[in-house]
C-alpha cells in the first residue's frame, strides 16, 4: 500500500466539468445583454440619445458576439485543464469589439484611458473590457470563482500525484 497521492478523483473531474458547464451556460446568457448595456450606458454617458435604432444595433451586435464567443468558451471549458492555453475571461474580452464597433459607427468619442489600459487592450476605445466574470454579469461572479477553485484543485491534485509542487 502506498501513501502517494493518486491525482484528482473521478468525482473531482465530474464536479469540474459541471462547474465549467454552468459557467459556459451563464456566459452564453450574459454576452448579448452585456453588449447591449455597454452600448447604451456608453452612449448615455457621452450625451447621446438611446434610440430604438441604437437598441436594435446593440441587440444585433450582442447576438453576433454570443454566436461567436459562446461556442469558443464552451469548447475551451470542455478541454482538459492541461490543454487550456488561455482562460475563458480572455475569450470574453475579445467580445469588446462588438459594442466598440456600434459606438464607433455612432460616432461616440473614445474614452480617456491610461497608458496601461491602452497597452493591454488597444482596441477597447471605450474602456469596456471586463476585468472579471462579474463585470459581464454579477450573477457570473460565483460560478467563475467556483470553476476557478475546482480547476485549481484538479491542477494541484495532478501535480501532487506527479511529485511536483
Amino acid at each position: 500500500m502506498t501513501d502517494a497521492p493518486s491525482g484528482p478523483s473521478t468525482a473531482d473531474l465530474e464536479a469540474l466539468a459541471g462547474y465549467a458547464g454552468a459557467l459556459a451556460d451563464g456566459i452564453e446568457r450574459a454576452i448579448g445583454p452585456w453588449v447591449e448595456r455597454s452600448v447604451e450606458i456608453t452612449c448615455e454617458k457621452s450625451g447621446g440619445m438611446v434610440t430604438g435604432n441604437l437598441r436594435q444595433q446593440a441587440r444585433t451586435a450582442g447576438a453576433e458576439a454570443t454566436a461567436e464567443i459562446a461556442p469558443r468558451v464552451r469548447a475551451l471549458l470542455a478541454l482538459d485543464i492541461d490543454e487550456q492555453r488561455l482562460g475563458p475571461l480572455e475569450l470574453l474580452r475579445s467580445a469588446v469589439r462588438w459594442p466598440t464597433q456600434v459606438l464607433r459607427d455612432l460616432g461616440v468619442r473614445a474614452a480617456a484611458r491610461d497608458e496601461s489600459a491602452k497597452a493591454m487592450f488597444p482596441d477597447d476605445d471605450y474602456d469596456l473590457t471586463p476585468s472579471s466574470f462579474g463585470d459581464l454579469d454579477p450573477a457570473l461572479h460565483e460560478p467563475g470563482l467556483v470553476w476557478g477553485a475546482a480547476k485549481a484543485h484538479v491542477f494541484l491534485a495532478r501535480r501532487r500525484a506527479a511529485g511536483q509542487r
